[in-house]
């Protein structure tokens, strides 16, 4: 058995508790290598209670060295100290409520894991939305209600390896259920670099979670528990309502819409080797079908054991 790790995807981008409009400034890429070059690539997900954006604030963590913030068409570019400030040059350039807009900043990072925060101020043509919220103690998220910064996890040369060999989930959400309900859904899209099988989930909200399968058998939709679910490498397999998905039974609390809830996938790769890969996926009524592709991924350890 080797050293226990386990990898946690926080909430971020597609999985956001921020408000509003279940959106927030997240980056494009989460995690890194202590000590290499890094390409911040901020994205905005909305703008101000339906005004555009017009201007973006970052404050540069403090550890982040070598700042070169790149030019955005159509967008003034000024660095003041340790902020750097784009600012639409003309209305038309104003980044529109709807439109997901990036901005990017490039340098190198820290020799040791540390997670940095990327604090952002936007503002609009009404408005403006300050994007600061930094958890307290060992807390990986910011409170709901708040506005969160956007979190890079700095990690050492091993975990960062051993965070790619990963899967990669995108565009998880659970079904919200209301009091008295006893199941509901969880739904996502998964993405691993090697083969690797899911083999369960396990969920501290739900007395009992699987990986079930709906289809058509004859004229009847049924279904069904599958033991596991393939993983071919590069290929994305989508958990999606009325196909593959994570069922979840006995629930033990509604789950409230602008919730989330804690989730472990288990996989097991060609070598036989277990893994646990924790994710916090949104509650919501339906899928949030613009929602940026990556989620924040956090780290803290992923259990590995071998087949004998």
């Amino acid at each position: 058995m080797t050293t226990p790790f386990k990898f946690v995807l926080a909430a971020g981008a597609a999985l956001s508790l921020a408000v509003p409009a279940l959106a927030h400034v997240s980056l494009e890429q989460g995690r890194a290598e202590a000590g290499a070059s890094y390409r911040a690539v901020l994205r905005i997900g909305h703008g101000c209670d339906g005004s555009p954006t017009t201007g973006v604030s970052v404050t540069l963590p403090s550890g982040f060295e070598g700042a070169k913030p790149q030019p955005r068409p159509g967008w003034d570019l000024s660095v003041r100290g340790e902020t750097v400030v784009w600012t639409a040059a003309s209305p038309a350039a104003a980044l529109p409520q709807a439109q997901r807009g990036e901005f990017v900043l490039a340098g190198v990072l820290p020799r040791q894991p540390v997670r940095l925060w990327f604090k952002v101020l936007q503002t609009c043509e009404k408005g403006s939305l300050n994007w600061s919220e930094v958890p307290t103690g060992s807390a990986t998220a910011a409170p709901a209600g708040k506005l969160p910064a956007a979190m890079l996890e700095v990690m050492s040369a091993n975990d960062f390896a051993q965070f790619q060999s990963l899967p990669r989930v995108e565009g998880g959400w659970v079904r919200a259920a209301v009091p008295g309900q006893q199941g509901t859904g969880a739904f996502m899209r998964i993405t691993a670099s090697k083969p690797m099988q899911l083999v369960g989930v396990e969920t501290p909200v739900a007395g009992t979670a699987e990986v079930h399968e709906m289809k058509m058998e004859g004229e009847v939709m049924r279904m069904r528990a599958v033991p596991r679910l393939d993983l071919p490498a590069g290929r994305t397999i989508e958990l999606r309502p009325g196909g593959y998905h994570m069922m979840l039974m006995d629930l033990k609390q509604p789950l409230a819409r602008g919730t989330s809830i804690p989730m472990t996938l288990l996989l097991r790769d060609a070598a036989g080797a277990q893994h646990r890969l924790e994710v916090k996926l949104p509650v919501r009524t339906q899928p949030l079908e613009a929602a940026p592709a990556g989620v924040h991924q956090q780290h803290q350890h992923q259990h590995q054991q071998h087949k004998h």
